[in-house]
């Protein structure tokens, strides 16, 4: 029974300015919530660290709620339940939810859903076959709508979300161009079937490699880095070309906003009738479902194939987290809480 477990949170200590520190977190041993009618306590197994953390620990105005101070921070977990007071689910269900940074989690049995071990690892449901396969499949197909002998260009492209659009994309038959930072990611972006593979670290001109592989320009750009690595790219694009905004990594942690002025890009954008469109994954919530097959479909072809870069122990969260921001991981960063 749960009386006889005792839980540990990470809470956000403080907002940061700047680059976060450890000092951001805190922990806090509790005695873990008793389950009332219609609630489970789930025992974390796997802990998913993402880059949007960083902007729900600054207080402004976003598509999501800010963390709060002194309170615990929270993202997508895979776990066990091990108390049940809901008919939807038995002790020993693996279920995934977006809940606590924290040892159990008690809570609404709808806040949660059942995941299959048979269909892919558990870690996978937080990678991609979870929020982060959904961000890459809308974005490429309701956005990018790539088409069979075009150049779609990927940056970001070694982490969760990019990797798996570049799969994705040459599904649907188009050519592939990533960009990453290390040469080990570019090894890993060939190993995953990208055509292309650009380190925009060891480069003396960006923009001269980027159009060595892409000589027929670029008619889709997924973007998840912005900044410099995205003024190379808006000058390759093509009449009609579509750019997908899913994050902008390289601004996350600026103090200023004069710290992340570039070129003007509406003179390009007019020139080439092209399209620039952020989204949110949440916006496609009512089809994720349908998305959700499609996905586990192509893993089990081989046609998608994922990396995970697992951490293991819940102490070492708020480093998984910093090392983000730092290029450490490739694909998806997890930490590994419980077998």
């Amino acid at each position: 029974m749960v009386q006889d477990l005792q839980n540990r949170q990470i809470l956000l200590k403080e907002r940061p300015q700047g680059m976060p520190t450890e000092d951001t977190f805190e922990y806090r041993d509790i005695p873990v919530d008793a389950p009332g009618e219609g609630q489970v306590v789930v025992k974390t197994m796997y802990l998913s660290v993402d880059p949007y953390m960083r902007g729900r620990m600054s207080n402004l105005k976003s598509y999501v709620e800010p963390f709060e101070v002194n309170n615990v921070i929270s993202g997508g977990i895979v776990g066990e339940v091990v108390e049940s007071k809901s008919d939807r689910f038995s002790v020993g269900d693996k279920i995934t939810g977006m809940l606590g940074w924290q040892l159990y989690n008690t809570v609404d049995a709808r806040l949660v859903r059942k995941v299959d071990e048979a269909i892919a690892p558990l870690s996978a449901y937080l990678g991609v076959l979870g929020l982060t396969g959904l961000t890459a499949y809308f974005g490429l197909l309701d956005i990018g709508k790539p088409q069979e002998g075009e150049t779609v260009v990927v940056s970001g492209a070694a982490g969760a979300v990019g990797m798996v659009v570049g799969q994705i994309a040459k599904i649907r038959g188009a050519r592939v161009v990533g960009i990453a930072g290390s040469d080990r990611k570019i090894e890993v972006l060939k190993d995953l079937g990208f055509d292309e593979a650009v380190n925009y670290k060891t480069e003396d001109s960006l923009y001269k490699a980027l159009k060595q592989a892409c000589p027929n320009g670029v008619d889709v750009y997924f973007d998840n880095v912005g900044g410099p690595v995205s003024d190379k790219v808006m000058n390759l694009l093509n009449d009609f070309a579509r750019v997908p905004i899913c994050g902008a990594i390289s601004a996350y942690n600026i103090t200023s906003p004069d710290q992340d002025m570039g070129q003007r890009i509406q003179p390009k954008l007019i020139k080439s009738r092209a399209l620039m469109k952020g989204f949110i994954v949440s916006d496609y919530s009512k089809f994720f479902k349908e998305a959700s097959v499609d996905l586990a479909k192509w893993l089990s072809e081989g046609k998608l194939k994922y990396e995970e870069t697992i951490v293991e122990g819940f102490e070492n969260v708020p480093q998984a987290f910093l090392g983000l921001f730092k290029g450490e991981n490739i694909g998806k960063q997890i930490v590994k809480v419980n077998s």
